[in-house]
């Protein structure tokens, strides 16, 4: 399917809505009928028709077809967070007893929710070192039934070998997710290498906007409908119509919206790379990167996030470069049109983050859209301070 056709055709349906160019916002919670019979279609198929908004809702519906064809896969459902779309993949394949080898240092989220909320009801998980396939392998048990990916994942960006995975998932029977947000669908598609569900924070690149909090899950019509017969409608965990058509709004300028990323991180990961007052820089698609054969074969190109690690160890010294950038914020998400930078020093004294074992010299940035020399000058100006 044609990449123009899906950001600006499909699920448009414009004879629907008076040949509106943008889609409405169907702000309705609720639905009626005319007779009992159409009453009792749509509660039958409550998976495809709007009945009450916390199942079907029509601009909602839209953003699906296109998510789901963007990753290329049957199906997506739309949830109010990226947390909200993983907890509901991984729970809908669980019971009791059962047991996940996940990636080593995923998203926070993803860890609290295998290593603190889902014990709790008698699941366990093994963090394994997903550099090496052969780690999913070993750590399987007779419980297992989920291997779970994040590739590449945050922080120092180590990739997984998906379809190395994959076999070794079919091998033994068992499912795979993954969380796709870095990517983005535009840079690769698990799905084509055999991964069950993607998932994604669909707050950063789907968006692109950084002014809504979203999270999607793409997999096969049959998965689909098993989610949100149970977690998806259980829960409720729903994004609101306003926020699926901000989305949309910002699906349209995605793919050179990444083009962009791609073309100024490189710029920028160069000079920092050979800047004399950095020690290390992790990018998937700097060739330092142990992994960048890897990431060249998986992904389409390079995106907007990589992190340094300052050759100092002084915590002083750090945080006066943290504050003295002025164009790069100083914010914890990514994924739109302003540059970031997310420092381990800031984490010391969070709850969330205190027990981390990320040292305190690096920083995680995003590139955004701003020109890479202004950018560069503002990294210069703070280099000069330490």
């Amino acid at each position: 399917m044609d990449l123009s056709y899906i950001i600006n055709e499909l699920g448009e349906d414009r004879e629907n809505y008076y040949r509106s160019v943008s889609p409405p916002i169907m702000m309705s919670s609720n639905f009626c009928f005319d007779n009992i019979q159409d009453m009792q279609e749509s509660l039958e198929f409550e998976h495809e028709i709007p009945f009450y908004t916390r199942g079907v809702n029509p601009t909602t519906a839209i953003l699906q077809k296109k998510i789901a064809a963007l990753e290329k896969t049957e199906d997506a459902l739309i949830f109010a967070s990226g947390s909200a779309a993983i907890g509901a993949a991984v729970m809908a394949n669980l019971s009791q007893g059962d047991h996940v080898v996940c990636v080593e240092k995923p998203y926070s989220w993803t860890n609290k929710l295998l290593n603190q909320l889902l014990p709790r009801f008698g699941v366990t998980a093994t963090m394994v070192d997903g550099t090496d396939p052969k780690n999913y392998e070993r750590a399987i048990r007779p419980s297992t039934k989920i291997l779970y990916l994040e590739s590449p994942n945050s922080w120092t960006f180590e990739l997984q070998d998906i379809e190395a995975v994959v076999k070794i998932a079919r091998k033994h029977g068992l499912l795979t997710i993954i969380d796709n947000s870095y990517a983005s669908p535009i840079n690769m598609n698990p799905a084509e290498m055999g991964v069950d569900i993607v998932t994604h924070s669909a707050s950063k690149y789907l968006n692109g906007h950084s002014d809504l909090v979203a999270g999607v899950l793409c997999a096969t019509k049959e998965m689909t409908t098993k989610i949100f017969k149970s977690e998806f409608m259980t829960l409720g965990g729903i994004i609101s119509p306003m926020n699926a058509w901000l989305m949309l709004r910002g699906l349209r300028t995605l793919p050179i919206r990444m083009e962009r990323a791609e073309k100024s991180t490189a710029t920028i990961v160069d000079f920092l790379a050979s800047h004399e007052k950095v020690a290390k820089i992790y990018y998937p698609f700097h060739p330092s990167h142990p992994q960048y054969e890897l990431a060249k074969k998986q992904m389409k190109q390079g995106t907007g996030q990589f992190t340094i690690q300052l050759k100092t160890e002084n915590p002083d010294e750090i945080i006066r470069f943290c504050d003295s950038l002025k164009t790069f914020y100083l914010a914890c998400s990514w994924g739109g049109h302003e540059s970031l930078i997310f420092p381990a020093v800031a984490m010391v004294t969070s709850m969330n983050y205190k027990n981390a074992t990320t040292p305190l010299n690096m920083i995680r940035f995003y590139v955004g859209l701003e020109e890479t020399d202004y950018l560069i000058a503002d990294l210069k100006q703070a280099f000069d301070k330490i």
